[in-house]
């Protein structure tokens, strides 16, 4: 990096360990040319089946794609609600619209930054439908208690585990810990293609079927059009790139795992407040995030010592312009708090000790300025 700027995220330094596995890949769908469900799209299904112990693994063409496919597999529409947290990526509630339901917004937990299933429970209705919790950071929620409560109500989970592919919770892989789960590849993402692309699991062989006729457009055959569908197929190329990648997926998780740990230590002895990690599951952190007053100044300071910073996220999507009108149970101060003083800092399975003290330090000598301002 130019000047000594410590990458963000170091997807170059990933690129040339898998380098000669993805190019022989990509090389292999060139060769081909089968550019669309190629054979390497069920190869590549079949592997996420067994990492995540799924039975069916369905790819698709983003994260996005893999919540909407999953809401119209469930005939979730006008009239309905879905419960999703106010402190997420927009892509959560945007789909629930999408789709003509209602999202109804719920608060979060104020150390782990997931959603509160107290919250959860006090917002259901007659007409909720669906519970979508967000593994933020890379950790889950608490599935058990959810999952526990859906049941209950006759009401379905989708785990949005964009962020927490190759997360453990109670002995089970994120990404099947539900009814239905559904993951990015988005290249930042612990398990990233170089472009766009998602997946969805599940146990279910009518949800799988749904999903599948769902990403082509409603085809059950060449043509023939079962149900309303969107274009929504994961190109063969980027899951070339993935299968390429998975062989040192093991190995980047388990450099997370310790570089986070190593983070949560020293964070702990300066005192400095961290989203917190539940001793029943892990996280992958897609990013590693702290809780800082004065968020502004610190970035700042980190800026001129050229550590890259980011915020996930700046806003409750109750203050986002296009969310305003959705329904919002109860107050979300967990979730207005966080939003004005949660950052990132740089982590990566390529994070050096030496390059990762580097980032501590400098986060101390800012946290403890800003101190000092207020």
């Amino acid at each position: 990096m130019p000047d000594g700027v410590i990458p963000f995220i170091d997807l170059k330094s990933q690129y040339a360990a898998v380098q000669a596995e993805v190019d022989e890949r990509i090389k292999a769908v060139l060769d081909h040319g089968q550019y669309i469900l190629g054979p390497e799209v069920m190869e590549m299904e079949q592997a996420l089946c067994g990492i995540a112990a799924s039975k069916h693994c369905i790819s698709v063409a983003s994260g996005t794609e893999a919540l909407l496919i999953s809401l119209m597999a469930l005939e979730i529409g006008p009239g309905d609600e879905v419960i999703v947290p106010a402190f997420t990526f927009a892509a959560t509630a945007e789909v629930v619209l999408l789709a003509g339901a209602t999202p109804v917004l719920v608060d979060v937990e104020p150390d782990t930054c997931n959603i509160a299933v107290a919250a959860i429970a006090a917002a259901i209705t007659e007409r909720t439908r669906a519970i979508i919790p967000v593994s933020l950071y890379g950790q889950p929620a608490d599935m058990a208690e959810i999952n526990g409560l859906a049941d209950q109500f006759g009401i379905t989970v989708i785990e949005d585990a964009a962020q927490s592919f190759g997360a453990d919770y109670h002995n089970r892989k994120s990404g099947a810990l539900s009814a239905i789960g559904c993951t990015s590849f988005f290249p930042s993402k612990p398990l990233g293609c170089y472009g766009d692309g998602g997946a969805i699991f599940t146990d279910s062989d009518e949800l799988a079927q749904a999903c599948r006729e769902i990403r082509v457009h409603g085809q059950s055959g060449r043509y023939h059009h079962t149900r309303v569908g969107v274009g929504g197929r994961m190109d063969t190329l980027q899951c070339a790139i993935v299968l390429g990648k998975l062989g040192r997926f093991a190995w980047e998780i388990e450099r997370r795992l310790a570089i986070g740990a190593r983070y949560n230590q020293r964070f702990d002895e300066l005192g400095i407040r961290r989203v917190t990690q539940r001793p029943d599951r892990t996280s992958v952190f897609a990013q590693y995030t702290i809780i800082v007053t004065d968020r502004e100044r610190v970035s700042a300071d980190l800026k001129a010592d050229r550590i890259p910073t980011a915020v996930h996220y700046p806003a409750p999507l109750n203050h986002q312009p296009a969310y305003r009108d959705c329904s919002i149970y109860g107050q979300l101060p967990a979730s207005e708090a966080l939003a004005g003083s949660v950052l990132s800092l740089p982590m990566h399975p390529y994070l050096d000790e030496a390059t990762q003290d580097r980032i501590v330090d400098a986060v101390s000598v800012a946290c403890g300025h800003a101190a000092s301002r207020i």
